[in-house]
């Protein structure tokens, strides 16, 4: 049987790895105590974090005595808890939109979906417009990000978004779904065009991989 894994730690860790936090590394006796439950049941977080690489062990002698284990944080451990990137990326991406010269605002948002293809590029392969779409929307699973693709009556491949990965932004300003857009139309090598936005009251957003140039007046890029 293959070793299970655990990509996050769960929310009841949370007590734990703050003491951890605070004291820099501890042993059983004292998380037991500092935790207010059985040693076993510290035992068996413990052995779950460290097969998630967010807690290690290591051995202290303590003179004649036998050696006992200590455990501390790993550096993917000290991360956890610390990705308050929401505030940041509102705050920054209000001084983009307060940029007043339009062909500014435009180059930062092409750079900005440039920025995001680079992260993928290399992830998303295949020989045409639909491979490399089914491709970018199996990435976009992977971040937990709920999207399909079907094609239209043309067989335009098109990638269908349930979930906004960047829904407070977006419902604040409707650039960032252009730089998404140039995200997909950078990975997918073709244009790609919002033929549908949920902020027009759709269920869904939809970007469909065209043939013809994207027109640059569409809603998503209005005042971009």
């Amino acid at each position: 049987m293959a070793q299970e894994t655990y990509a996050s730690p769960l929310p009841s860790d949370s007590p734990l790895l703050e003491m951890l936090r605070v004291e820099g590394r501890a042993g059983i006796s004292a998380l037991e105590a500092g935790l207010g439950v059985t040693a076993t049941a510290v035992r068996q977080r413990l052995e779950r974090l460290m097969r998630s690489g967010i807690v290690e062990r290591s051995t202290v002698s303590r003179g004649r005595g036998r050696p006992s284990h200590v455990y501390s944080l790993t550096d993917k451990g000290r991360r956890v808890g610390g990705d308050n990137f929401q505030d940041l990326a509102l705050v920054l991406w209000r001084e983009v939109r307060n940029v007043s010269d339009p062909a500014v605002r435009r180059g930062l948002l092409s750079r900005i979906g440039s920025a995001l293809a680079d992260r993928y590029r290399g992830s998303v392969s295949g020989s045409s417009p639909l491979e490399r779409l089914e491709r970018a929307a199996a990435i976009m699973r992977e971040r937990q990000i709920s999207c399909g693709v079907s094609s239209t009556e043309g067989d335009l491949p098109v990638l269908i978004s349930y979930t906004c990965p960047y829904p407070e932004l977006a419902e604040q300003d409707r650039g960032i779904c252009a730089a998404e857009r140039l995200m997909l139309q950078e990975l997918v090598g073709a244009p790609v065009q919002l033929s549908e936005c949920r902020l027009d009251g759709g269920s869904c957003c939809k970007f469909t991989a065209t043939g013809t140039p994207v027109e640059t007046d569409s809603p998503e890029c209005t005042g971009a």
